[in-house]
């Protein structure tokens, strides 16, 4: 996709590069493609739910299928397109962004609502489990680049996952997701049409969200890697934030920390995983991202130390959440000035 692209060269041409307008503009098209991405997720998983509940699909398949991935469509769209576009910076930074921005700022504001409880599954095997994924992901990105192997190896792990989630569903230990009982106007021509149109609207809204960000990035003078672990990882994350807060204050908690875990997962194996495999080139793994790795694992570790009192997350630990990604933050704004010192 080069839509994006092209109307913000044609504007800029307008413009005779007008520094200003074009920034403007780039902001536009993010924040335009943020809304894209979040509608069109909802409408997708809208869609297909019905469609799938219409052909008599279990509950859980859907859940661990068409609402998983739409939970995770931003990111997964904003890290294949980014990818496809060779710009490393934010199809990694992405994925390391929102996961640390989940559990540090998400699961940080919720708890400050409620207290916030964690299955025992999630405690002993999936927290666990995104800090051995994650020093994988480390790992492969120790040689410069995230290859088409290291994408197999993603992907594979993904699947070892996705089979943990049906034994556990088996075992009546996952929670299915809701899904809004049909009505006489849900029609299958209808759902059908969501699902395009939601396609549709990921598709284009990847495409304007990327252009966006890499054109402020190029403008301001800054690494498109911090744009892509603040800005995007947080317009990606909004959805993740919506629903944790407002469960939170409804005091729907009960899987708020699992959705949470379930999406860092998903973010890293498959997000991650189909971007490398479809890539045309290895995706490029700078070396400071290793630093946001080790942060991206050291918040998995901070999240599971919380939990070991009582498995529940509450203020103080929110608070120490929120002060940790404070720092984290600090230092990604600091960090060129560093490097530049050195």
């Amino acid at each position: 996709m080069e839509i994006s692209n092209i109307l913000m060269n044609l504007v800029s041409d307008a413009v005779g590069g007008n520094a200003v307008i074009v920034i403007l503009l780039s902001v536009v098209f993010l924040v335009a493609g943020f809304v894209m991405l979040i509608k069109g997720a909802d409408m997708f998983v809208d869609g297909a739910s019905k469609v799938a509940v219409k052909l008599k699909v279990p509950l859980i398949v859907i859940g661990l299928t068409i609402v998983a991935f739409g939970t995770s469509a931003p990111e997964a769209a904003i890290s294949i397109t980014s990818a496809c576009q060779d710009n490393a910076g934010i199809a990694v930074g992405n994925v390391i962004g929102s996961n640390i921005m989940n559990i540090l700022v998400i699961l940080g504001i919720s708890s400050l609502f409620a207290l916030l409880p964690v299955k025992r599954t999630t405690f002993i095997y999936e927290i666990p489990f995104v800090v051995v994924i994650t020093v994988v992901l480390l790992i492969e990105g120790l040689d410069g680049g995230i290859s088409k192997l290291d994408a197999v190896i993603l992907l594979l792990l993904f699947a070892v996952f996705f089979g943990y989630l049906i034994v556990l569903s088996k075992k009546g230990e996952s929670a299915s997701e809701e899904i809004e009982p049909l009505t006489e106007k849900d029609t299958v021509p209808k759902m059908i049409l969501f699902i395009l149109l939601g396609l549709v609207m990921i598709v284009f809204g990847s495409d304007f969200t990327v252009t966006g960000a890499t054109k402020i990035a190029e403008a301001i003078g800054v690494d498109s890697r911090l744009i892509g672990l603040t800005i995007v990882a947080f317009g990606t994350s909004l959805p993740e934030l919506v629903t944790s807060v407002t469960a939170a204050r409804k005091n729907a908690v009960d899987i708020a920390i699992g959705n949470i875990i379930g999406s860092n997962i998903f973010n890293i194996l498959f997000v991650l995983g189909v971007a490398g495999a479809v890539s045309p080139n290895p995706i490029g793994f700078q070396p400071v991202f290793i630093i946001d790795a080790i942060v991206a694992v050291l918040t998995a570790v901070l999240l599971w130390v919380c939990l070991i009192k009582d498995k529940k997350l509450g203020k103080i630990g929110g608070v120490i959440m929120l002060v940790c990604y404070a720092g984290y933050f600090v230092y990604l704004l600091l960090q060129p000035m560093l490097v530049t010192a050195a």
